[in-house]
């Protein structure tokens, strides 16, 4: 599964490709869920490329690529399905998941969760096919890590 995730959204001579990737997917997702409460600050930016960093195994600069690609495709592609339907068609149940903690530690960076972050990583869960129960789990996996010193 892990090899699955590391595969790059670049080549060899960093030229983008339209093509989209899972960690591509994912920082789109992140993204959106950093927007939901319509702010979007650099702690939040700093939080989706140490956690692209940390989830796919990529450096800072290739993560920094990554958000501004997909910045730009936010901009004219509207919508979670794109980037889900991408992560359904990649990713076993336990990637999935694994995004979805990826999402909720986002959520967390600044110590609280907000309403309409919280509802965004809903709709991505249910879009990625996972069950309520491994929605809730997710989120006191993250909550407990987040508490434990």
């Amino acid at each position: 599964m892990l090899a699955k995730l590391r595969s790059l959204f670049v080549n060899d001579d960093n030229e983008q490709t339209d093509e989209i990737r899972p960690e591509l997917a994912a920082a789109s997702l992140m993204l959106e869920v950093s927007w939901a409460d319509h702010e979007l600050s650099a702690e939040e930016l700093a939080s989706v490329e140490h956690l692209l960093v940390q989830l796919y195994g990529i450096n800072a600069s290739k993560a920094a690529l990554l958000i501004d690609d997909a910045q730009e495709r936010l901009k004219t592609n509207v919508g979670l399905h794109p980037y889900t339907s991408y992560l359904n068609e990649q990713l076993d149940e336990t990637g999935r998941f694994d995004v979805i903690c990826a999402l909720w530690e986002l959520a967390l960076a600044d110590n609280r969760i907000d309403k309409f972050e919280e509802h965004t990583i809903r709709r991505v869960s249910d879009l990625l096919y996972l069950s309520h129960s491994r929605f809730i789990e997710a989120k006191l996996l993250i909550k407990a890590k987040r508490t434990t010193p």
